[in-house]
C-alpha cells in the first residue's frame, strides 16, 4: 500500500509544484512531468452510508425489542455493533446539525430549530465558518459526496428560491449532490422537492404510487451505482436522511393494515411487551426498570372507549411506517452488497434523530397543524372517527397521540423535546463494517453522542481533523471518536462529560452519573404555565446501575446534585447555551426573536412564476388585515386559474379564477373552507382584482369581513369565521400564477391551477388600507418602496 503523499491538515489541500528542468520543445526527451493524479483519500478510507431516520423513539424499532418490523435495522446488527447508550440532541435539526459538524448544536448555532431562531449565536440556526461539515471535509480530501432526504438547517430567511445557498447540502454544505427537501417536514405523497437548489417536482403522483421514501431510495441507488462505475476508486460519503418516520405518517395502506389488532392493548401494555422484548434481545441490562408512566400522560384505559379504534388506527399507521422506511433503506443496503463493497464500507443506522414526537396531542391528529395553530379542539372525537379511514393517506396530515410516543421511548422517561430525560435523546444506533469490526452481533454500552459520528468517521478514512478549511482556522471537533469501541467492548468510555438543553429543558452526563430537569412539556404548544428556571427541580441518577433513570437520588445525595448543576453551567457557558431561551410562539416572530427576516415593511410585490416561496418568504397576513392586488391581463377567450395560493390542502388561502369569476378561498385547516365569490364576471382587457380582510381583532385567529373588488367596484362579500393564527403549513408554499403541492381548495386542481391569462403584477399589503380599493399603476411601485 502506497504511503499518503499528502499533508491534509489544510483545506483544500494546497497545490504544490513538481520540481524538474523546463524544457523549451515539449518533444525534448527531458520533457517529463509527473502524471496528474485525481485527488482521493488516504488508501483503505471506506466508503460511508449514514442512515438517519427521523423522529423515532429507542423503544419503536424491532431491532432494539420495539414493535416496529425493521428487518433490515436487524440484519445490520447481526453483522455488525448495536448502540444502547448513542445520544441525540432531543430534536431534530440541533442533532443534524451536531451529526455532521462533530460539535454540540449550540456551537453551531442550532440551539433548536431553524424556525425558532434567534440572534444569540447558539441559537441564530448560522453555522459559524470556523466549523466546516464533515461532507465539506471528506470532499476535499476527495471523497465523492451526496445527501439524500431532509435537511432541517438553512435559516428561514436564506429558504427562498433567492438564497444565498451558503447553508444549502449542495453548496455550502459540502454535498456535491443533493436531492430532497428543506425544513422540518414534508408531505410524504406530494413533497416539495429540490434537486441541489433547484425546485422540482416529484416524478410520479399519489395514484400513481409516488412516496417520498421510495423516491429518496430510487436517487440513492442510482447514484451508489453510477458512482461505482465512473469512478470505481473513489470512496463516497452518502447520508440518507428520509423525512420518515416524522410526521405526517404516510404510508400505503397495506403498509398499515399489517398491524390491524396488533396495538388492541393500548400503549401502556405496549410499553410492557417493548420492555419484555428489550430484555430478552439483551439491547437493554438484565437489572434495568420499566420506568412509570407520568401523570400528564393518561392511562390507555382512561381514554374516550369511542376514540380507541382511531387511537389504534395511528399507531398501525405509524408502524406501517416504519417498517416502509426500513424496507426502502433495505434497497439502499442491498445496492451497496450488490456491488460487493459491503464489507468496506462503514455504515451508521441511527434510528431517530431524536426520542419519538409527542407533539400529537393527547389524542393525536388528522391534521398535525392543528395543534400548532392552537386548534387543535377542532378535531373532536367524532370528526376523528369519521376520518379513521383515511388516515395515512394523502388526504391527511395524520399524528399519533402523545400516549404512543412515550411507548416508543421504553423504558424511558418523556420524549422529543425533552432534552433532560433518555427518552428525548437516546436512540437505538448500529454500526456495521465487516473490514474493520471483527466481531458480529456484539453490544457496546459506552456512552456515545451524535458529535461522536464526525471523528470517528474522520479516524476511520485515516484523515486528520484539519485545522484550516476554505481559508478560515477552523475550531476543534468536539466529539471523540466511537472507533476504539470497535474491537473492545469493554474499553472504558472516552466520552463522559455531555450536557443537554432545549427549550429549557435540560441535564448533565458525567462518569455514569446525570442530572436533570424538565421544564416544559412538548405537546402544550400555546399556553400553559411555564416555571421560573430556579423554580425547576432537578433529578439525579447513577446510570451506572440504573439504565433507564428509574431511582431519583437527588435527596440522598445532593452534593452531588449541586457539583453536577455546577457542571452544567459550565458546560452550557462553554458551547453558547446561555441565556437559556424557553420561548413558544414569541420565537416564531422574527421581530421578537431577533434573526433577520427576507420580507421587510407593510407591502411585497410578487410576479407571475414566482413560487415555491416558504412562509417565511411572504408577508404574513396572520391575526391582520390585508389586502391582494393583481393586476391582469384577460384575453377574449377569458381566464382561469389560480393568480396566489398560499399553503395546501392542510390549510392556506387562495384567490383565482373560474368561469370567468374572481374567487377567494380560506381554508382552515382542512376542516373548514370559506368561499367568496365576485356576483359577475371579469370583464376582458386589463383590469385590476383585489380582495380585502377587515380582520375582527381582539386575539389570535380570529375572523373577519371579505370583499372583492373589480377596478375598485365591489362585486363581492363574505365573512370567513375564523383563521389559522400562526402557520399554514411546514412544506406548503406561496406559487403566483400556479400552485403546487397540493391544492388549497378542492374547487381547481394543481393540474389546473395554471393561470390562462397575464397577471401582471401581485401586491399584498398588510394593515390599514389607505386608498379607494384600486391601486394606481402609475403609484404602485413608489408606494411599495415606501412601505418596505
Amino acid at each position: 500500500m502506497n504511503p499518503d503523499r499528502h499533508a491534509r491538515a489544510m483545506l483544500p489541500i494546497p497545490d504544490r509544484a513538481q520540481p524538474g528542468p523546463t524544457t523549451y520543445d515539449a518533444k525534448d526527451p527531458d520533457t517529463v512531468y509527473p502524471p496528474i493524479e485525481p485527488l482521493a483519500p488516504p488508501p483503505g478510507a471506506p466508503n460511508v452510508l449514514i442512515i438517519l431516520v427521523d423522529d423515532a423513539g429507542f423503544g419503536s424499532a424491532s431491532a432494539f425489542g420495539g414493535p416496529c418490523n425493521t428487518p433490515n435495522a436487524e440484519r445490520l446488527a447481526a453483522g455488525g455493533l448495536t448502540y444502547n447508550r448513542f445520544h441525540t440532541t432531543a430534536l431534530c435539526a440541533p442533532t443534524r446539525a451536531a451529526l455532521l459538524t462533530g460539535r454540540n448544536h449550540h456551537s453551531v448555532g442550532m440551539g433548536s430549530i431553524t424556525e425558532t431562531a434567534t440572534s444569540a449565536p447558539g441559537n441564530s440556526s448560522l453555522r459559524p465558518n470556523t466549523k466546516a461539515p464533515l461532507p465539506m471535509t471528506l470532499k476535499l480530501n476527495g471523497y465523492s459526496t451526496a445527501q439524500f432526504g431532509k435537511c432541517h438547517e438553512v435559516p428561514v430567511w436564506q429558504s427562498s428560491p433567492m438564497g444565498p445557498f451558503d447553508a444549502w447540502p449542495s453548496a455550502g454544505g459540502g454535498f456535491e449532490t443533493f436531492y430532497g427537501f428543506i425544513g422540518g417536514e414534508n408531505n410524504q405523497w406530494d413533497p416539495a422537492l429540490y434537486d441541489g437548489t433547484t425546485p422540482v417536482e416529484p416524478p410520479a403522483t399519489p395514484e400513481e404510487g409516488y412516496h417520498l421514501t421510495e423516491d429518496l431510495a430510487d436517487h440513492a441507488c442510482n447514484w451508489i451505482r453510477t458512482q461505482k462505475a465512473l469512478m470505481p476508486d473513489k470512496p463516497f460519503f452518502v447520508y440518507f436522511a428520509p423525512g420518515a418516520t416524522h410526521a405526517p405518517h404516510h404510508v400505503p395502506k397495506e403498509w398499515a393494515d399489517k398491524y390491524a389488532g396488533a396495538f388492541a392493548d393500548g400503549w401502556d401494555v405496549q410499553r410492557e411487551k417493548t420492555f419484555a422484548r428489550q430484555k430478552e434481545l439483551g439491547v437493554i441490562p438484565a437489572d434495568a426498570e420499566l420506568t412509570p408512566r407520568h401523570e400528564e400522560i393518561p392511562a390507555w384505559d382512561d381514554m374516550p372507549e369511542e376514540l380507541k379504534p382511531v387511537l389504534e388506527r395511528e399507531m398501525e399507521v405509524y408502524a406501517g411506517f416504519m417498517e416502509h422506511t426500513d424496507h426502502h433503506i433495505g434497497r439502499v443496503i442491498d445496492t451497496i452488497e450488490d456491488l460487493g463493497i459491503l464489507d468496506d464500507t462503514i455504515i451508521y443506522y441511527i434510528i431517530g434523530d431524536n426520542g419519538a414526537s409527542a407533539e400529537g396531542t393527547l389524542n393525536g391528529a388528522f391534521n398535525e397543524m392543528a395543534n400548532f395553530n392552537g386548534m387543535a379542539a377542532l378535531e373532536t372525537p367524532e370528526f376523528m372517527a369519521s376520518k379513521i379511514d383515511e388516515f395515512g393517506s394523502p388526504t391527511s396530515y395524520n399524528h399519533y397521540a402523545v400516549g404512543w410516543a412515550w411507548a416508543m421511548d421504553a423504558p424511558f422517561q418523556w420524549t422529543k423535546q425533552v432534552a433532560s430525560h433518555w427518552g428525548g435523546t437516546r436512540n437505538g444506533t448500529i454500526v456495521h463494517w465487516p473490514t474493520g469490526i471483527s466481531e458480529k452481533g456484539g453490544k457496546r454500552s459506552q456512552f456515545t453522542h451524535v458529535i461522536d459520528v464526525a471523528p470517528t468517521i474522520l479516524e476511520a478514512a485515516g484523515l486528520p481533523e484539519p485545522t484550516v478549511v476554505n481559508g478560515v482556522q477552523q475550531s476543534r471537533i468536539e466529539g471523540t471518536s466511537m472507533l476504539y469501541t470497535f474491537d473492545h467492548p469493554d474499553e472504558p468510555e472516552r466520552h463522559d462529560l455531555q450536557y443537554f438543553e432545549m427549550f429549557g429543558n435540560r441535564g448533565i452526563y458525567h462518569k455514569g452519573w446525570s442530572a436533570v430537569t424538565k421544564h416544559r412539556t412538548p405537546w402544550v404548544m400555546l399556553g400553559g404555565v411555564i416555571p421560573a428556571f430556579h423554580d425547576d427541580v432537578w433529578e439525579l441518577y447513577d446510570g451506572n446501575v440504573d439504565y433507564s433513570q428509574a431511582h431519583d437520588l437527588s435527596v440522598e445525595q445532593p452534593e452531588r446534585l449541586h457539583h453536577l448543576q455546577r457542571l452544567w453551567l459550565i458546560e452550557a457557558t462553554k458551547y453558547n447555551v446561555l441565556p437559556i431561551d424557553d420561548r413558544g410562539a414569541e420565537r416564531l416572530n422574527p421581530e421578537l426573536a431577533g434573526r433577520p427576516t427576507l420580507i421587510r415593511g407593510t407591502s411585497q410585490l410578487l410576479v407571475s412564476g414566482m413560487g415555491r416561496l416558504s412562509e417565511n418568504s411572504v408577508l404574513s397576513i396572520k391575526n391582520r388585515s390585508f389586502s391582494v392586488t393583481a393586476e391582469l391581463e384577460v384575453p377574449d377567450a377569458g381566464a382561469n386559474g389560480v393568480i396566489i395560493a398560499q399553503g395546501g390542502r392542510f390549510g392556506g388561502w387562495s384567490l383565482y379564477i373560474k368561469e370567468g369569476h374572481a374567487k377567494f378561498v380560506y381554508n382552515v385547516l382542512g376542516i373548514q373552507e370559506f368561499r367568496i365569490e365576485a356576483s359577475e364576471p371579469l370583464e376582458r382587457g386589463q383590469s385590476q382584482v383585489r380582495v380585502e380582510f377587515a380582520y375582527d381583532g381582539g386575539g389570535l385567529g380570529k375572523g373577519g369581513e371579505v370583499a372583492i373588488y373589480y377596478d375598485g367596484r365591489k362585486v363581492g362579500t363574505g365573512r370567513v369565521g375564523e383563521t389559522q393564527a400562526i402557520i399554514f403549513s411546514a412544506d406548503e408554499t406561496t406559487d403566483i400564477g400556479y400552485e403546487s403541492g397540493t391544492a388549497v381548495t378542492a374547487d381547481y386542481t394543481p393540474a389546473t391551477s395554471r393561470f390562462t391569462g397575464r397577471i401582471n403584477w401581485v401586491q399584498l399589503d398588510v394593515g390599514a388600507d389607505d386608498n379607494d380599493h384600486f391601486i394606481d399603476p402609475e403609484e404602485r411601485l413608489r408606494i411599495a418602496m415606501a412601505r418596505q
